[in-house]
């Protein structure tokens, strides 16, 4: 029962911490805000592998994961960029803000219902989206005008709900004998978070940029080799 029980509570865990992390965010403390968003990104991470381990998958497991990410990875991030950047920007700021947690739900839904091609997503995860998203506005005293922000925003948007192809790495399993380290894993991450709740996020947001940056990449190498195969075919 309890094994059954595992993957769910590590969702509503990383629930939990979206909600944190939007009421962080409401105290300006972007810092720790964008640190909630990182520890749910390992929850989420941690109970899809938990719950293949234990073959305690569910369709209820499935909708809460869902719903979950909505909240820690669309409106949390969004929430954390309104109010560190865009909350004295008028209705544009609104708007902007309201896009990217649509964008995720979409993308979420459309997942649910066609997951995509084996060992790849179609679209930029929401998980991956909103970490870059809520670690990105930290850099925001950086950045010489808001505007920018908002485009990259709206970018990581259309990545969401892009054709583009992105790798999946769910097959790469936790070991039965490494279980017990997750929770080291955990506690080492939080003594980082605490020791230096500013460089963390930071750091975490490069590696996170390069995936996105990854799948752009491979799509237009990709187009411009159908373009060169197609203009050899008529050349013929």
């Amino acid at each position: 029962m309890i094994a059954r029980a595992l993957p769910s509570c590590l969702t509503v865990g990383n629930l939990l911490l979206g909600i944190v992390s939007i009421l962080l965010a409401f105290q300006d403390s972007w810092e720790y805000a964008a640190i909630m968003v990182i520890f749910g990104m390992i929850l989420d991470g941690l109970d899809g592998r938990v719950a293949r381990m234990l073959n305690t998958q569910s369709e209820f497991g499935k909708e809460l994961d869902s719903l979950s990410d909505v909240i820690s990875f669309g409106v949390a991030p969004a929430v954390i960029m309104y109010v560190s950047s865009f909350q004295h920007m008028g209705m544009e700021g609104w708007l902007v803000t309201a896009i990217f947690p649509i964008c995720g739900a979409l993308r979420l839904a459309r997942f649910n219902v066609h997951p995509g091609e084996p060992g790849y997503f179609i679209g930029l995860p929401i998980t991956a989206a909103g970490g870059i998203l809520a670690t990105m506005a930290l850099y925001h005293n950086h950045v010489p005008n808001a505007y920018f922000l908002m485009v990259a925003m709206l970018f990581l948007s259309f990545l969401m709900v892009s054709q583009i192809k992105y790798p999946t790495f769910k097959k790469v399993g936790i070991p039965k004998s490494a279980v017990w380290m997750a929770p080291l894993f955990l506690i080492v991450i939080a003594a980082t978070a605490v020791l230096y709740p500013r460089e963390l996020p930071k750091v975490l947001f490069i590696p996170l940029f390069l995936y996105a940056l990854y799948g752009v990449k491979k799509a237009v190498s990709l187009k411009r080799e159908e373009d060169g195969k197609k203009a050899i075919e008529e050349w013929k």
